[in-house]
């Protein structure tokens, strides 16, 4: 799916090890692979060497001993490029690099005051990233901050990558679930609104949809003890049937009722607005159920039209998959109203017609999955130009160590909520550690929340969003664990040595120590990372790559004076790897919408 300009990888080692690979098999073997079926790897620890060459697909082909082929191609890349390789060896079928020092020392010096590195230069291409998505009966929760944080990151990956981003929403603000909120209001609020409560709006018209399931439940178990059977008695409970009114009144446009839905829809989207602010969730386009639902309408008759759609006796419309592995969908009730799908379909074609995006990413949960392989199959039948860029991007449900939410009745984990014991968690363990002094009342604010909310992000991210997770708020936090904090912390140190000392602008080439070298390495490695994260769509990869580079500086910190070196010459390297690594680390997090502090 991605391919960038030649010139963009010239410098980069596993490109040039691919294509060293390449010419060699050309020369001494009259064999021409693909660069890219070229297998390069990181060596493992318990070998010698920095990059392998795997070297089994190439075996038979060549009709030569895995022994054979890798000693006379180890032998060719170090007579052909000494500048490159400084040794190789061969374990069965692996040839075993050693990269020369002073292509890392050229590395360093290029790159150690570049403050963009990682970031590819712009490929025209466009990507449109749709997350949060959220229904406008209730506050943001838990699965939506994980939502979010995937959605914004994934947008940032491709950004790095070279692409345009375009990031949307589908606020679901029209339905018999935001009918409910306004009934309740409409009973019991006496006219309460989020000032005359001080409450925030979301949470506000929250409260009423909560309220409305407790009356629905009196009144259910009213009408069941009077003989009623319970299934019977949902759809008859005065509640219930004062919702379904509404939500015909609004479809009708009656001002009263269409007064109320924008009245308490305004306080929900002030009350996202501030919860998007505070986790730095930002859109270019939000789109409205309310303007979209009607959308796919005309589709359908153009599908009718092309046979791809079949109409039933009773007027309602299908179509039929099951050729496609699937099963028949409908995309018209027989009263002639939209379903979901239609106005999928239709929104999609919107969406194309405003932004023609190469590729669209829908970040939504895998409860999901089978709507979307619709989705994408309808768009592609009906040759909507779009079809072939539509992307589901499925993530896993957030659990907690108690179990998973549930969204009745009030108990899910709301996102306000956690965001403020994030904080507070932040502020106990900092104060914990001791680790206070010198900062002002001001600056501890914003280190807690940079801290807190820090942790709450890299927990999230940091598990490929396919697989669901247990969240662990006690865990998310710690200096010397897995988390966003320790990186933070390598940052910091980090800033405050290159505070007191100054990075040359260039420094004499010095033969490298082997943690010196593991550190350039793996800082070498981004673009790379940075490429393999949108690939998979994953900012897990960016976040595990952050934590390996802040163990890696800090084990070569413990071991190797900065301040104090050997040499003149060994303090400038060392205060190069430490400014690259500084900026490796601010980028990487930069990335999955993590701040990080110049002191802790």
């Amino acid at each position: 799916m991605h391919t960038f300009p030649a010139n963009q990888w010239k410098m980069e080692i596993i490109p040039q090890i691919r294509m060293a690979t390449r010419q060699a098999l050309q020369t001494h073997f009259q064999f021409d692979p693909n660069p890219e079926d070229i297998l390069v790897n990181q060596t493992k620890p318990e070998f010698e060497g920095d990059y392998t060459v795997v070297l089994f697909s190439f075996v038979k082909l060549l009709k030569a001993s895995p022994e054979t082929l890798g000693n006379r191609l180890g032998q060719a890349l170090l007579e052909s490029h000494p500048g490159l390789f400084s040794a190789y060896n061969v374990i069965k079928g692996f040839l075993n690099l050693t990269v020369s020092d002073s292509q890392w020392l050229e590395f360093v010096r290029r790159e150690h005051d570049n403050f963009d590195f990682g970031r590819r230069e712009r490929t025209g291409r466009k990507v449109m990233v749709e997350y949060s998505s959220p229904n406008t009966n209730k506050p943001l929760h838990l699965g939506h901050l994980r939502n979010n944080f995937i959605g914004w990151s994934i947008a940032e990956i491709y950004r790095a990558n070279g692409y345009d981003i375009v990031k949307t929403c589908i606020a679901n603000d029209r339905g018999i679930h935001i009918c409910k909120s306004m009934i309740a209001w409409q009973l019991f609020a006496n006219g309460a609104t989020p000032e005359s409560t001080c409450i925030k709006g979301d949470h506000l018209v929250g409260d009423y949809y909560v309220l409305f399931g407790q009356e629905l439940k009196r009144e259910v178990a009213g009408l069941v003890a009077g003989g009623m059977n319970e299934e019977q008695a949902e759809k008859e409970a005065p509640i219930m049937q004062a919702a379904q009114q509404m939500l015909v009144d609004w479809e009708a446009g009656k001002p009263d009722v269409i007064a109320l839905w924008k009245m308490m829809n305004g306080w929900v989207y002030a009350g996202f607005d501030e919860t998007y602010r505070r986790i730095g969730s930002d859109f270019d386009k939000i789109y409205y159920e309310s303007d979209t639902y009607l959308l796919g309408k005309d589709l359908v008759e153009q599908g009718l039209r092309k046979g791809v759609f079949e109409q039933e006796a009773d007027g309602s419309v299908w179509i039929d998959l099951t050729a496609d592995g699937l099963d028949r969908k409908i995309v018209r009730r027989r009263d002639g109203t939209a379903v979901y799908m239609t106005q999928d379909i239709g929104l999609a074609v919107r969406k194309y017609e405003e932004y023609h995006s190469d590729l669209s990413i829908y970040v939504v949960g895998d409860e999901q999955n089978y709507h979307f392989k619709v989705l994408r199959l309808i768009c592609q039948k009906l040759g909507i130009p779009a079809a072939d860029g539509i992307y589901h991007l499925s993530y896993g449900m957030v659990e907690l160590p108690t179990g998973r939410m549930k969204t009745r009745e009030g108990t899910v984990v709301d996102a306000d909520d956690l965001l403020d014991e994030m904080v507070v968690e932040a502020a106990r363990k900092t104060k914990e550690q001791g680790k206070t002094e010198g900062f002002s009342g001001e600056e501890l604010e914003d280190l807690y929340d940079i801290i807190g909310l820090g942790g709450l992000k890299f927990f999230l991210l940091r598990v490929d969003p396919k697989k669901r997770m247990v969240f662990n708020p006690e865990e998310s936090i710690d200096l010397h664990g897995y988390t966003a904090t320790f990186i933070q912390y390598a940052y910091a140190r980090i800033r405050s040595i290159l505070r007191k000392e100054t990075v040359p602008g260039e420094f004499t080439p010095t033969p490298l120590l082997p943690l010196e070298r593991a550190l350039t390495i793996i800082l070498e490695r981004f673009p790379a990372v940075l490429e393999q994260a949108c690939i998979e769509m994953s900012p897990s990869v960016v976040a595990g790559y952050a934590f390996e580079v802040a163990k890696t500086f800090n084990s070569f910190y413990a071991e190797h004076s900065i301040a104090s070196a050997e040499t003149p010459e060994k303090k400038a390297l060392r205060l190069a790897l430490s400014q690259l690594t500084a900026t490796v680390i601010r980028n990487s997090m930069n990335i999955l919408g993590i701040r990080v502090p110049e002191r802790m």
